[in-house]
């Protein structure tokens, strides 16, 4: 590689959840001297630097939409579909940034890109399934996810974690994180649940809200807030993996999250919400998948009144879906724990080749 021209990096994504994703490969580009990686937003993103704030990033690595149409670069990332295109981009890499049943990852719109980081071989099937790919396409992958890798690779501690939340450990921790699209169980019945968890005295509750979600008129965070106490936490934080990884049951609905929390095989409660799932098999290309794997990693609760028995038969018999999870798992994860050395070969081998 020519030492003295640096192969220029971009990733673009409109929020923080999609840098989160990129954000393993990210810590370790910037220790690369043959490379220099910059930051940009996609065409929801105003202010990129606003964006990027809460990660401690260098402004100068740091684009607007404005100046990466006037910049060439070798190899770009992205963990979306919705993007400002620079003036030339190379190699461009999908990322994705989360895979639930409702399969949103999977269309048309996502096809624009020159290599795709397969989250894992049901990814893959769904894609060949779709016609979007080719059995064996070399534009396919076999990566994994690299944001999950901390859940495994001993990154975390869970006492750190305890006292980092202010969390003594004396009660089990239940973390409820509900999706963000329009008629999610947070808007249907989550002040119910949340109340129902708080006032029952048994729990320490986290509740980690959408960091995008589609309703941006409800102020959550005030309205969750009067339940905060030594015991309940609204956390702030955009990256839900330590969450995940202190968690000892997780409560949610239609979000990736449950994916991602089968690779601690512990137990899940879903909160029903048909409405959003019909709205979701109404959509142009739909693949709403509930058979396969969905929610048959955990209880279904219609409302609120069955949570507080679900969490305790849950807690109290974990191992009861164990069998459903770890294959879940298996199924919708590469290289578990080692997503981000994948990558990153695989990234090192292509910039030399460029």
């Amino acid at each position: 590689m020519d030492a003295h021209k640096p192969k220029r990096i971009l990733f673009t994504g409109y929020a923080p959840v999609h840098f989160i994703c990129f954000k393993p490969l990210y810590d370790r580009l910037v220790r690369l001297n043959e490379v220099q990686v910059f930051l940009s937003g996609g065409i929801k993103v105003e202010d990129a630097h606003a964006l990027y704030k809460p990660f401690h990033i260098s402004t100068e690595k740091i684009l607007s939409n404005e100046e990466i149409k006037n910049w060439d670069f070798d190899m770009s990332f992205s963990a979306s579909a919705n993007l400002v295109p620079p003036r030339s981009a190379g190699v461009r890499v999908q990322i994705f940034h989360g895979l639930s049943f409702r399969n949103r990852q999977i269309r048309e719109q996502t096809m624009s890109y020159d290599y795709y980081f397969i989250v894992g071989p049901y990814m893959y099937r769904k894609f060949v399934m779709g016609g979007l790919l080719e059995e064996d396409d070399p534009r396919g992958l076999k990566i994994g996810f690299p944001k999950t890798d901390r859940l495994l690779n001993g990154e975390h501690n869970r006492r750190e974690l305890l006292r980092e939340y202010g969390l003594d450990g004396s009660r089990p921790v239940i973390l409820y994180a509900p999706t963000g699209e329009k008629h999610n169980s947070l808007e249907t019945m989550g002040g119910d649940v949340v109340s129902r968890l708080a006032n029952s005295g048994r729990y320490n509750l986290l509740v980690k809200l959408h960091d995008h979600p589609k309703d941006t008129a409800t102020d959550w965070f005030s309205k969750l807030a009067v339940f905060e106490d030594t015991y309940t936490r609204v956390v702030r934080d955009f990256d839900v993996i330590p969450l995940l990884f202190l968690a000892d049951l997780l409560i949610t609905d239609a979000s990736s999250v449950s994916s991602e929390y089968s690779l601690l095989d512990r137990p899940m409660v879903f909160l029903d919400v048909p409405e959003l799932i019909g709205r979701a098999m109404k959509k142009k290309g739909a693949r709403v998948d509930l058979d396969t794997w969905g929610r048959r990693g955990g209880l279904v609760v219609g409302s609120p009144d069955g949570i507080l028995e679900a969490v305790e038969s849950s807690l109290g018999d974990a191992k009861r879906f164990a069998e459903i999870r770890i294959a879940m798992a298996r199924d919708l994860f590469y290289n578990h724990g080692t997503a981000t050395e994948e990558g990153m070969a695989w990234i090192e081998k292509k910039i030399l080749s460029l």
